[in-house]
This record gives C-alpha cells, structure tokens and sequence, in this order.
C-alpha cells in the first residue's frame, strides 16, 4: 500500500523554468489523485469500509501529520495540493535580482526548477520584460536558492534539465573547470541533489562531494518515437555515432534496437570557435562502417549551431545514405541554427530532428522537420519516488522496458499494426 501524503513536497520555478515546471507539476497532480484513489480502495477492501469514509479518514491522517511537521494551515485539501510555492522574482535597474518565497516552506522537500538556455523574454514583478543570458539565469538560481535554505527547506533538490557549463568539464592549458567550479558553488549554497538530463560528460558526476546528481536519459522516449515512424526500425537501418565521444551513447541506441553500428570519425581544428552552422571548426570526416542505401539513426546530447550535426549529414549523404534521423536531448539551436537547419532539410540532408522539451523552444516546434518529444512524465516520476525515498534506478537504466518496447514495435508492425504505447 502507497502512503501518498504530497503535502511536504514543494515547487519553485524561476523565470525560464517555469513552464517545465508546470508540465511536470500537472503530472503529479495526476500521479498523486491516482495514488490516493488506488490507496483508498485498498483499504475500503481492507477494512470492508465504505469509500467515502476512508477518503476521509486518510485527509484526517495527513493533515495531522502536516500540522505536526510544518505550519500549513490544516483547512487546506491535500488531495487538491497545489505544489507550486508563490515567489516573488524582483530585478533592479543595475541587473540584480532578488527571491522572496511569499509562503512557509519549512521542513520541505523542495524543487527548484530552471532552464538555463531559455532565450525568450521573462516578467518579472516590477513588470520588467527582458530575454536573459544563460548568466542571468543561473544568477537568479543562485539567490533563489540562498532564498530557499534561509527559508528553512529541510532539502534542496535542483531540477536543471540542461547543467550549466557542461562543455567545459575538462581543462587545457590555462583554462578553467567551470562544469565542476558550478557544482561546488551549488554544494556550497546548500543543494542536496540535482536532476539532469544526459549530462555532457561523466567527469562532471565525480566533481561532487556531497551532492548526489540523478543523470535522466530521454532514450525510451526517443524510441518510442521512431517506433512509431511506420515501419522504419524494420528497414534497412544503421545507428552512427557523430563522433567519438557518442559512442556508448549510440551503442546503447544499436543494442536496444539490435541494429549494427558505425561511427563518424572527425578530427578538429581547436584554433577555430564554432559561431554558427557554416563554421564548423571540423577539417576532416571518415566513416567506419556502410550507410550505403540505408536509413540513419544518430544521436547525441546536445544541439548548438549545429555546424558539425550538419557536415556530418553531408558526409553520410556523400556516401549513399538514403535517409537521415537524428536526435538530441538538449536542442538549444543557437545563433541562427534554425534556419542553416531549413536549408539542410530543403537540400536533402536529413528526415528529421527529434528533441526534447528540456529545452524551451518556441520557433522550432513549427518546423516540419522537428518533432518535440516530451519528459516532463519522467521527471515527474523521478521526483515523486526521491520525494518518496524510494528507488529510481529502473528510470535512470530503461533497457528492460525499451527492450520490451522494441519487441512488441517488431511484432506488431509485422502484423501491420501499430502498438500501443504506455510510456514511462
């Protein structure tokens, strides 16, 4: 039996976090009335008590227990919980900001949710409309989460789908490791744990001390998708790796799909800085493997100007591929990606874009060629269980259930149907 009681579990967005939040929030609300209805029946059968009466003898229970452990008015109705805490976001003429949660989060389990590369414009209280910088951003979840502890949260967990600085996990010559330099900023204003998604570069998990990250991957999502592109996992298909460093990442792709693998071999010019899609600092591509005639799958964890996705399309082109899929976890489409995309789609280049709503976006979702895919389901899933002290193990590994989902896409597009999908 499920004990469900959410009261003690608290949401705070920051600007450009705020509509993932309220995704994620409306799957809670419906993970929560589910639990709550499959723990009354159960104990109606129990105890051989009608409904109505063991609905209201677990409101009575709960609002004990939240009087007991924090100041939350007990006429309020936990079965409506709304999650969100109300705060206030003020930013000043010189560019501070400032958090002040308008209500009790003592003893909490509080979420902060924010997304460092949304670029489109943020209100503020003072009614201030301004796009911020991916500095802006994490200012702004620094001081709300200073806000936060001073506030008396018993813990802080940091819901970043996308972790600042990721790319620069490792450090040449003279520079800085400012993936693992944020992470100690976090530890030190108090963060208990983080949830991401296909974080960068494992090199980034070990730099914590204290803080525990939870590393979300959208691959069942992904396939799921493409399982439900007719019959294109039982065509003629091979999944690439764009570089070296997406190989275990593509080779999980190949395995599940029990589809062969190929790799994208690029040696780079690190004097050039990739600006946009026509300067990619890439001097020379080799394939290893065949794509001759056949449908390509690639994927990778993030998309910025895309100049390197693009030549690597170009090449795989160049040497007979038939058709081209890839995906991304973290489509930031930077600069002017999104229209060097609409050429490359108008050439031929590829099928089509899958990405993810980690990653607010506004003008790419239009596009024919993209396809949105949705994991405010799974983080949902993720923060009731940590919120619950329960596992998340089988949501972080998904082999067996992508496995499951393989099987049943084959067997069912063999009968010309498709299958009935479930998700996570």
């Amino acid at each position: 039996m499920k004990y469900f009681n959410p009261a003690n579990l608290a949401i705070i967005a920051c600007p450009g976090g705020d509509i993932f939040a309220e995704e994620v929030i409306s799957h809670l609300r419906s993970k929560y009335r589910h639990n709550r209805k499959q723990t009354v029946n159960e104990i109606s059968k129990l105890y051989n008590v009608d409904p109505d009466y063991a609905s209201l003898q677990i409101d009575l229970i709960n609002k004990i227990v939240v009087r007991s452990s924090s100041s939350l008015s007990g006429t309020s109705r936990l079965t409506d919980h709304k999650f969100r805490v109300p705060v206030k976001f003020t930013q000043f003429p010189n560019g501070e900001v400032k958090s002040e949660i308008e209500e009790s989060i003592r003893g909490k389990d509080v979420y902060v949710f924010q997304d460092v590369e949304n670029r489109y414009p943020v209100k503020f209280a003072s009614g201030t409309v301004t796009n911020l910088s991916i500095n802006d951003h994490l200012m702004t979840l620094f001081v709300t989460i200073d806000a936060t502890r001073q506030a008396g949260a018993e813990r802080i967990t940091l819901v970043i789908p996308n972790y600042p600085y990721a790319r620069q996990h490792k450090a040449k010559g003279r520079e800085g490791l400012s993936a693992s330099r944020i992470g100690k900023i976090f530890e030190s204003l108090g963060v208990d744990r983080i949830i991401t998604l296909d974080i960068h570069s494992r090199d980034i998990i070990n730099a914590f001390d204290k803080i525990r990250l939870e590393n979300l991957h959208a691959s069942f999502q992904i396939i799921q998708t493409l399982s439900k592109m007719d019959g294109i996992l039982n065509d003629d298909f091979v999944v690439v790796s764009p570089d070296t460093g997406a190989v275990d990442r593509n080779k999980f792709f190949a395995s599940a799909l029990k589809k062969p693998l190929a790799l994208l071999y690029k040696e780079r010019d690190y004097s050039k800085v990739s600006r946009d899609a026509s300067q990619s600092n890439i001097s020379q591509i080799r394939l290893l493997g065949d794509v001759q005639d056949k449908t390509v799958f690639m994927a990778d964890d993030m998309l910025g100007t895309g100049g390197t996705l693009i030549k690597g399309m170009r090449h795989l082109k160049e040497n007979g591929a038939r058709r081209i899929i890839c995906s991304v976890s973290l489509p930031l489409f930077s600069g002017n990606a999104i229209e060097h995309f609409d050429e490359a789609y108008r050439e031929g280049l590829f099928y089509r874009i899958i990405g993810t709503n980690a990653v607010y976006q506004e003008e790419v979702i239009k596009k024919d060629w993209y396809i949105s895919v949705n994991i405010s389901r799974l983080f949902a899933h993720v923060i009731s269980r940590l919120h619950q002290n329960q596992s998340v193990s089988s949501l972080l590994d998904n082999a067996v259930i992508i496995n499951r989902l393989v099987s049943q896409t084959m067997t069912s597009e063999s009968q010309n149907e498709l299958p009935f999908h479930n998700g996570v």
